[in-house]
Order: structure tokens, then C-alpha cells, then sequence
């Protein structure tokens, strides 16, 4: 391994010159739990480490002004889960983002780190995508902003340009009777890798859904938005009819791999099962139990 810059900016504007400096020989460290172990595996050897933790807005959870709230990029699932208001508004988003690792890498691993990382099947990006949340970038070209869904282009991929940095997720304002869950299949019980993840968000009037949001990760090259399973849903009031027509539509959009912890066959099977389960809880969460 080659010697290795640290860098520790204070500042936003600082870090994105610095980052975009190395030409993209620069790697970001936002909590390391994944950077570290693809260092230590030989995987990548980057020229330069720009750590990201010490730059406020990186680390913050504010409520904006509409009601929603903004999360750092390097913001732990520790502190997540311990924000009062957040965890009760969107509770399957922080509920995916602590089902990265142990408790112990909790206290470090972020959602922004789970996003950079291209991983179709971190576990929090599919509750993101849910949730409809929104990603701030900051580049030597300025801000921009995506839905995160737009920010994977593939396995390890990104949809960002030289120099840019994930700056923060923006989730919106929540209606009334609204809910969200997040569940994922696994072989163990715990610390493992989703065979397949499923997020719904859900807003009902008198029973019946008025806005839907479904999304899929570990079964195609990107997490997916299923619109389509989403538009099963809206109008209404989850019978079974509706929530088969929405499973069927999850099948539909996988493209999974056949690989050691699933086969394409259960895979497509599983987000279908995962579809129903997951809007029952969301639902139960929108009704307010």
C-alpha cells in the first residue's frame, strides 16, 4: 500500500476542493465501514482520505420549514435511531439504516456511506427511496440536487460527477396518516447482506391509499422505485386484490442474479411476499399503531 494523504476539512467548500484536487484518486470517509475494509482487502488504495466528519452540516438533523427534515450524509444510525421526532415520522427509514452491521458499526455507518458505497442491497436506500427522500451534492460546479433512486448507475457506481460530494438526504413533510417500513430477507437472523429489501410508504384517508411509494434492492443492478406496484395500491383500501396486483408488479420489475444466497426464482418470489408485509406495516404505522 502506497502512503496515504489524511485530510479533515472544516469546512463544505473545503472538502469539495480538496476532494476534487485528487482527480479522482480520493476516496471520502464519512464512518469507514465500508472504505476501510475494501482498503484492508486491497480493493482500493486511494491517494487521499478526505474525512467528512468534522463539517457541521455533514453531521446534523434539522427540521425544514415545511415539516420534513434534513439529515447529514455522514450522520451514524446511532444518532438516528436516538432522534426523538425523526424515528417516529419516518420510522422504517431509521429502522433500514440500523439494520447495517452490528451495533457496533452502527455507531459509525451512515446512510450517505450505504448510498456511495453502489451496493444494490444497502439497506437503507430502499427506505429511502420510499420515502422519497431527496439527495444534496456539492461539487466544483456547485449544488444540485436528485432523488436518491437517481443516484445509483450500478453495482459500485454513481451517478456523480468528478468532485462531487453527497452532502445530505432532505426527507419531506409527512401528511397525516401517513407511514412507512422497510423489511428485508436474510439467511441469518442478524449481520447480513439483504437477499432481497423492500420499502413502502404509505398515506391513507378513512382506509383507503391516497399515496403510495414502493422500492426494491438486492434484485437488480440499482435499488428500484416500482411504480407500478404503487399505483396497485393508490385507491385502495389494501385488500387482497390490490396488494397481489402490487406483489405481482414487484416480481415483474426484478432482474436479479443467481448467486450462493439466492436463486433469480426465490428472489422474485420473495419481493412479492416482502411487498405484502411490508405495506401491512406501513399501514399499521399510518392508522397511528
Amino acid at each position: 500500500m502506497t502512503d496515504i494523504q489524511y485530510l479533515a476539512p472544516k469546512t463544505l467548500d473545503e472538502a469539495v476542493r480538496a476532494f476534487a484536487a485528487t482527480a479522482g484518486k480520493g476516496r471520502i470517509l464519512a464512518g469507514g465501514t465500508d472504505l476501510l475494509i475494501q482498503m484492508r482487502a486491497g480493493i482500493l488504495n486511494p491517494g487521499v482520505i478526505v474525512d467528512i466528519k468534522k463539517i457541521p452540516e455533514m453531521t446534523a438533523i434539522e427540521e425544514t420549514k415545511d415539516g420534513g427534515f434534513r439529515i447529514g450524509a455522514a450522520v451514524s444510525g446511532a444518532v438516528l435511531r436516538e432522534h426523538p421526532k425523526l424515528k417516529k415520522v419516518w420510522p422504517g427509514v431509521v429502522e433500514a439504516t440500523n439494520l447495517i452491521g452490528s451495533t457496533q458499526i452502527q455507531g459509525r455507518a451512515s446512510a450517505g456511506g450505504n448510498l456511495c458505497n453502489g451496493s444494490p442491497a444497502g439497506d437503507s436506500v430502499p427506505a429511502m427511496v420510499a420515502a422519497g427522500a431527496v439527495v444534496t451534492i456539492q461539487g466544483p460546479k456547485g449544488k444540485r440536487e436528485l432523488p436518491v433512486e437517481k443516484v445509483p448507475k450500478g453495482p459500485g457506481r454513481l451517478n456523480l460527477e468528478p468532485g462531487e460530494i453527497v452532502v445530505a438526504f432532505t426527507l419531506p413533510a409527512r401528511p397525516k396518516g401517513s407511514g412507512d417500513a422497510y423489511l428485508r430477507m436474510i439467511p441469518r437472523t442478524e449481520m447480513d447482506i439483504a437477499v432481497v429489501g423492500c420499502g413502502v410508504s404509505l398515506t391513507l384517508d378513512k382506509g383507503t391509499v391516497t399515496a403510495a411509494r414502493v422500492s426494491l434492492g438486492a434484485v437488480a443492478p440499482t435499488v428500484l422505485l416500482v411504480e407500478d406496484a404503487a399505483k396497485a395500491l393508490i385507491g385502495s383500501k389494501l385488500d387482497d386484490a390490490a396488494l397481489a396486483k402490487a406483489a405481482a408488479a414487484c416480481s415483474a420489475a426484478c432482474r436479479p442474479i443467481d448467486d450462493k444466497r439466492g436463486t433469480i426464482a426465490y428472489r422474485t418470489q420473495v419481493a412479492g411476499v416482502l411487498l405484502k408485509r411490508t405495506a401491512a406495516i406501513a399501514a399499521q404505522r399510518a392508522g397511528g399503531k
